[in-house]
């Protein structure tokens, strides 16, 4: 594979690196501090609520303690100007929660699912460039086999970067450096003929994304069939069972920590996209309340 674990695991250590947010924050004024009561939900998953914290770090809303990286919580916070209330909510129910809240920050995947665009919406989005990237995973010592091979492919070609670009207009990112054909030159797509591959997704973006992969699978009689699930834990179940062949839902991140947690054996073998995470406003409408001293 072009992209090997170990450099999606080194992807890892560089966080603290993190570039500024790519929307500027509301200028400061010598006014008071004005965002005392208000609250901000944030996702309750180890890696998603760190990497919530840090966007908000890079906006200048909270500090953090030195080194407390992708494993931050609330707990981390050293220095709350504003005297933000947090509400830590599951990622998938983010968007309902968002009008009772004054901000949230919400992953872009279910943030499209629930009618959002974050390009436009978001009152400030990660920069350009995440480690955060989405991945697509299988079972260990599944890495190699031609199934996995022709997915990756398929995802990797030109004809998914283009749609990417064109379908999501910066919400999403394509992030494959050199998108090639669609095919591996090392697959024998003869043998795979009349083959199922199963993969697991949400299903926005990542099960549009796949029906585009699809189309190309499908040029060389392989079906390909997306199973969509909800959440972020039965994906990786499935994998993990054999129920399916991969999933591709998720940053690389995310599956370390659930990997460590759960005794799972899944791996990244590619990476295919960003999908910036970004704050967007409830109760209120720009970041002023919460920026402006």
């Amino acid at each position: 594979m072009k992209k090997t674990i170990a450099l999606l695991l080194a992807l890892v250590l560089t966080i603290g690196l993190f570039a500024a947010c790519g929307k500027t924050p509301a200028e400061k004024t010598d006014t008071a501090p004005t965002g005392d009561g208000m609250q901000i939900a944030i996702p309750n998953d180890t890696t998603n609520e760190a990497r919530a914290l840090i966007l908000l770090e890079n906006l200048g809303i909270i500090k953090l303690k030195e080194g407390a990286g992708v494993t931050a919580t609330i707990l981390d916070i050293v220095d709350n100007p504003f005297n933000v209330d947090f509400k830590e909510v599951e990622a998938a129910q983010l968007p309902g929660v968002l009008q009772d809240v004054d901000y949230a920050v919400i992953n872009s995947n279910y943030a499209l699912a629930a009618g959002l665009v974050p390009a436009t919406d978001a009152l400030s989005l990660e920069g350009a460039y995440s480690a955060y990237g989405n991945i697509v995973a299988v079972k260990e010592g599944n890495e190699e086999t031609a199934k996995t091979r022709a997915l990756v492919a398929a995802l990797e070609s030109k004809k998914v970067a283009d749609f990417i670009t064109e379908k999501y207009s910066g919400s999403v990112l394509s992030v494959v450096e050199n998108p090639g054909d669609g095919f591996d030159p090392d697959v024998n797509y003869d043998e795979l003929a009349g083959e199922t591959i199963k993969v697991g997704a949400s299903p926005a973006p990542h099960a549009e994304i796949l029906a585009v992969a699809k189309e190309i699978l499908a040029e060389k009689n392989i079906t390909l069939e997306v199973v969509e699930f909800t959440d972020y834990v039965q994906p990786n179940n499935a994998v993990e069972s054999g129920e399916i062949d991969a999933n591709y839902f998720q940053h690389n991140p995310y599956l370390v920590d659930f990997n460590a947690n759960n005794g799972t054996h899944i791996n990244a073998v590619s990476y295919i996209h960003v999908e910036p995470l970004g704050i967007y406003g409830g109760k209120q409408t720009s970041l002023d309340p919460v920026t402006a001293k």
